[in-house]
């Protein structure tokens, strides 16, 4: 792709979530991504960009610094990682006066940077935010945002204090295609919402070969308890926010279950999860994640009473009336009074079989959204205000995702607590 291209396909899909998040609704329930697409959309030139510290630079921490090399206004100047392989396969993504650190709390008093990316393992990201505040420093971070509730919280808390921006990584909120789906089931073109249904199904052991140089722990951190909560934080965390977006609520409880099902390989975390978020009005999140059949992989059904959107997949759906049976058929004719041949041998029982209509399309676009939500970031620290709304939506994920590691844990319903932090 030329550079002309790109920029064409930029501004198409700028254009795009401009256009998704048009109208009162959406400005309500969007509006960091109308902020964002509107703050970066006149400035097509890097020009005095916002200068990034990445701390992580493993597989998430590189591919996050090449998409921050496409953006508008955000530079990578810094980057740190314990792990000195790490940093030698992230020196070909940055320019050659990119500085190098082994030690996260060096990089932030040698200065040079307006924010840092956090892309460490899920346990770290607390401490790494909070001393990132304290040095007077922005911060993106992945999702999810903490191992505990408790720490959740605390981000928030010293982001408000230190009167900086803390931004999460959920790219599909910047995401044309998620955008105009939940436009249109705000205008109502499905109905009432009562349930989504939403799946990460994976074939693989989730283990990854442990270098002669490095620690089980270190390289396998997703699988143990101290550092992760397996496939509730690092998959279901992104679909529980789209749960709460299209919900436009949080969860009031959770129920769950969840086992070390395949991988007995001496995990300790979940290798197979199902759980049931209830909202009010007896409306119903359904989640399942596994590590042994890619089957239906990644996907969420937004179910309503007139029909069904699958975002993930850019498809919108309409109910099909259900089909009339012979013996019905013939009785509604004899009470109005009609004549009609009646075939002999007429189903009298049509299996409830899935529909397979295809739908009509959500639309797709080439343009990375994770380039935009890195763009409304720089916007948001050039402007020293956070994006609107984007960090209530993380936060609520997030302790979404730990409350039902907590469910499945203790073998029972877990209530949606009542001192988080107001956001």
């Amino acid at each position: 792709m030329t550079d002309k291209d790109f920029d064409l396909s930029r501004r198409s899909f700028i254009d795009r979530v401009l256009t998704a998040t048009a109208g009162a609704g959406m400005a309500a329930a969007a509006p960091w991504a109308a902020s964002a697409a509107s703050a970066v959309g006149a400035d097509p030139v890097k020009t005095n960009p916002v200068r990034l510290g990445v701390i992580g630079t493993g597989d998430r921490g590189r591919t996050l610094i090449q998409n921050i090399a496409k953006t508008r206004n955000c530079t990578v100047t810094s980057i740190c990682d314990t792990y000195a392989p790490n940093l030698t396969k992230a020196q070909q993504w940055v320019g050659p006066t990119t500085r190098n650190f082994s030690d996260h709390r060096a990089m932030l008093d040698a200065g040079g940077i307006d924010a840092v990316v956090i892309a460490t393992p899920l346990h770290m990201h607390a401490r790494h935010s909070l001393d990132a505040f304290d040095a007077g420093l922005h911060v993106w971070c992945e999702k999810a945002m903490a191992r505990t509730i408790a720490d959740c919280g605390a981000m928030v808390t010293r982001s408000k204090t230190a009167n900086k921006v803390l931004q999460i990584g959920h790219q599909r909120m910047f995401h044309p295609t998620y955008l105009n789906a939940l436009k249109r089931a705000k205008a109502g073109e499905i109905g009432s919402l009562t349930q989504i249904r939403a799946s990460w199904h994976r074939n693989n052991a989730w283990r990854r070969a442990v270098p002669a140089d490095a620690t089980d722990r270190q390289i396998n951190w997703r699988l143990y308890r101290d550092s992760s909560a397996g496939l509730m934080t690092e998959l279901a965390t992104h679909q529980l926010q789209i749960g709460n977006w299209f919900f436009d609520a949080a969860p009031t409880r959770v129920i769950g279950s969840g086992s070390i099902c395949f991988w007995k390989d001496g995990r300790e975390v979940y290798d197979h999860v199902a759980l049931i978020y209830e909202y009010a009005g007896g409306r119903k999140f359904i989640y399942t994640s596994l590590l042994n059949n890619a089957r239906y992989g990644c996907e969420e059904q937004i179910q309503g009473s007139k029909g069904t959107i699958e975002p993930e997949l850019g498809r919108i759906y309409q109910e099909v009336p259900a089909k009339v049976l012979a013996l019905q058929r013939m009785q509604n004719d004899v009470a109005r009074g009609h004549k009609r041949t009646v075939p002999i041998g007429g189903a009298t029982w049509f299996p409830e079989l899935p529909v397979t209509t295809p739908g009509e399309s959500l639309g797709w676009g080439e343009y990375d959204e994770t380039m935009l939500q890195f763009e409304g970031f720089g916007a948001a620290v050039r402007a020293g205000k956070p994006l609107p709304g984007l960090l209530r939506q993380a936060y609520q994920a997030s302790v979404a995702s730990l409350l039902g590691e907590q469910a499945m844990d203790r073998g029972e319903a877990m209530t949606w607590p009542t001192n988080l932090v107001a956001i």
